[in-house]
């Protein structure tokens, strides 16, 4: 019969009790990094998903814009005049038309 032993563990019973603390705090931490990363994916997921509804919530106002500018009915000649006259002058300030090709096309428009 082998004798009982109290008190103190002994060196291999320190070292079980070591090896199963340390196996216990490594599957802890895994479990904890497993967990963050996929918070981490979610909010990354919702992120993505947010803006991508921001781009196509503004994509479509453009284009309802466009239908309505479309769609509205021609200017009358005044503004429409203007809006000539103001273009000439973009493309004249642009560099695109100089003074003489400027001169000649807005008299043909005031003709």
């Amino acid at each position: 019969m082998s004798p009982l032993r109290r008190g103190r563990p002994g060196l291999l019973g320190m070292a079980a009790r070591t090896a199963v603390v340390a196996g216990t705090a490594t599957a802890v931490s895994g479990n904890v990094q497993r967990r963050q990363q996929g918070r981490a994916q979610d909010a990354q997921a919702q992120a993505d998903a947010d803006a991508q509804a921001q781009a196509d919530a503004q994509a479509q106002a453009e284009y309802d814009a466009q239908q309505q500018q479309a769609a509205a009915p021609p200017a009358s000649g005044d503004s429409a005049l203007l809006d000539q006259l103001n273009q000439l002058s973009q493309l004249h300030n642009a560099g695109v038309l100089n003074d003489t090709e400027f001169t000649a096309a807005k008299a043909k428009l005031l003709a």
